[in-house]
């Protein structure tokens, strides 16, 4: 417990400081949520679908755990072009730099999982997809796919100040890529009121023509209210918050914000 309360303590002051840039804001809760349940509205060039993600921080003695689950879903013409969910899952351990992933799970439709599996101790990663095997080198600070989108949650704010580049190594299950984000700020309009939000944009390269944006709402402890991506097969996608719960260590009830 001593851990997850002096990490609490020093974003929440970190926080408040760029907070204060807006004081028209709504009060900032400084404690970091123990369970976000975040719903989003999803577009493509073929059709619609809804995505629900859920992240959940659990304690054993002073190691704090977090679990993340992602399901995305197809509805009405895009259903018939692309069957099935797509599901994925990220855990692992939370330090003093932010997520920790030990274990990534990518599941699409009924076909086998895409997986990476995180060996920090020797520093190797394992990816296994389409019933091939092989290991890379983890470089530290490696992160999936899914826990980037979370990872600004529990880390220390200053890792993402505008006008900075970061530098990720980040693994899908099939591959695994050095990234570099161009870091700026934001005003968004949601349908949970204008935010202002620290955006992350990849910046490509060479062959790479996989594209991706991020929209983090510095209101909601960095949480990840917008999502743009080109995907390898070339399909865009925008995904927009539609609802956020947030729930506390000391309150039993959901902080519900806002819903469509």
């Amino acid at each position: 417990m001593k851990f997850l309360l002096v990490l609490f303590m020093l974003w929440g002051h970190e926080f408040s400081a760029l907070a204060a840039e807006k004081k028209t804001e709504i009060e900032t809760v400084t404690e970091l949520p123990t369970r976000i349940h975040i719903s989003y509205t999803v577009k493509t060039g073929i059709g619609l679908g809804e995505l629900n993600e859920i992240v959940d921080v659990s304690q054993k003695s002073d190691t704090h755990t977090f679990n993340i689950s992602s399901n995305a879903q197809a509805i009405g013409v895009f259903r018939v072009i692309k069957p099935g969910n797509i599901i994925r899952e990220s855990k692992g351990m939370i330090t003093g730099d932010g997520l920790q992933p030990s274990f990534y799970s990518d599941q699409r439709a009924n076909n086998e999982p895409s997986l990476a599996l995180f060996d920090w101790k020797n520093q190797t990663l394992t990816l296994r997809h389409e019933g091939k095997e092989v290991q890379k080198t983890l470089a530290a600070g490696t992160l999936d796919r899914l826990s980037l989108s979370y990872s600004f949650i529990f880390s220390p704010p200053n890792r993402i100040e505008a006008g900075n580049i970061l530098d990720i190594h980040v693994t899908d299950g099939r591959s695994l890529q050095r990234i570099q984000y161009r870091i700026s700020k934001e005003k968004l309009k949601t349908p949970l009121g204008e935010l202002e939000t620290i955006v992350l944009t990849k910046q490509t390269a060479g062959e790479d023509k996989e594209q991706r944006k991020i929209w983090l709402a510095l209101r909601y402890h960095m949480v990840p209210v917008r999502i743009q991506s080109v995907e390898k097969d070339g399909l865009e996608v925008e995904k927009m918050v539609a609802e956020l719960s947030l729930s506390y260590p000391d309150d039993s009830d959901n902080r519900s914000c806002c819903k469509r």
